[in-house]
């Protein structure tokens, strides 16, 4: 008789292929994946990183991790829309759990977060990430920089994140021009989509506002970071703000005018064949959300990102209906 039920934690033999679960009842984990430290032939390990201290309005997306696993039961079900594959049949993913964390000494959580990311990059699995606050960014960037060098940026949110970074203040809001200016990002190849709020700079960025998308189309700003990233390691940080409020109100700033989820899933689904060695999904907010319609957003992002590379890892894909 098969196996089912609980595979997040009684599925030991394997971290492929998938077992029957009822969506509404068994153990939680990212897309029901095997919780697990043995990275022994993983090609990604996903991180929970609940924190929220570097807010700058509204609190509550260190529940974020929770909320995202909790939404991903769904997606774990089914072959992946509208790839027509299991991915978990070619990639090894497994739930490394979340990154233990003690914000009562603030100075501890960057290096933290770092030592895990260190610690899963030191072999060939990639990082997947579930916030938790924004400035999390930061210490992954750290991570990847030193295993790939500066990384080309692909940003989705609704805000720069290059506000004045003075050495000292660390917030949501400053991380990225950190990171730019000790060389983590290469900025040259890098691309904030979905902006729409002001900064006087764009620090060597191309931004692509969310009206200029709206204008535009998808496939014209798809292009854009395609042809700007080339052949440079990608790292991927998604801000649930660069969705509009009626598709993500559970974040905590918020901003009217931004992207529908069908636009962020597009754009995400676009960026296959480049090399794409990491995600962050963060700012979920669950005590603003309506429905999970945020957290179940976030989890189809971090879905779909891992479909791109189980098809850069030969899944092959069945087209039904006009896609």
């Amino acid at each position: 008789m098969p196996s089912k039920g609980d595979q997040a934690f009684r599925r030991k033999d394997t971290t492929r292929g998938r077992w029957h679960e009822m969506t509404y009842g068994g153990a939680l984990s990212f897309l029901r994946r095997n919780y697990s430290r043995d990275l022994d032939g993983v090609d990604v390990a996903v991180i929970g990183v609940p924190y929220d201290n570097a807010v700058t309005f509204r609190p509550g997306c260190r529940l974020g991790p929770q909320a995202i696993r909790a939404a991903s039961v769904q997606l774990a079900e089914l072959k992946a829309f509208p790839f027509g594959f299991d991915p978990f049949e070619t990639l090894s993913v497994v739930d490394y759990g979340d990154v233990h964390l003690d914000p009562h000494h603030p100075e501890t959580i960057r290096p933290a977060i770092e030592a895990q990311a260190d610690e899963i990059l030191q072999g060939d699995a990639r990082t997947l990430a579930l916030g938790g606050d924004h400035s999390i960014a930061y210490p992954l960037l750290r991570a990847q920089a030193k295993k790939h060098g500066p990384v080309a940026l692909i940003q989705f949110d609704a805000h720069c994140d290059t506000w004045a970074d003075d050495g000292m203040q660390f917030d949501h809001g400053s991380m990225f021009l950190r990171a730019a200016r000790e060389g983590l990002i290469d900025v040259g190849k890098s691309t904030q989509v979905g902006l729409r709020t002001f900064n006087d700079e764009d620090f060597g960025f191309e931004i692509l506002t969310s009206p200029w998308i709206h204008r535009n189309g998808i496939d014209a700003a798809i292009q854009v970071a395609r042809e700007r990233a080339g052949d440079a390691p990608v790292y991927i940080s998604f801000d649930v703000d660069g969705m509009d409020p009626a598709f993500a109100p559970g974040t905590g700033t918020p901003v009217p005018g931004g992207l529908a989820s069908w636009q962020a899933l597009e754009f995400i689904r676009g960026l296959g064949g480049l090399d794409l060695v990491g995600l962050d999904v963060v700012e979920v907010s669950p005590p603003y959300d309506q429905s999970e319609i945020t957290a179940i957003a976030a989890a189809t992002v971090a879905h779909d990102w891992l479909c791109l590379l189980a098809k850069a890892k030969g899944a092959r894909t069945v087209e039904v209906g006009r896609l």
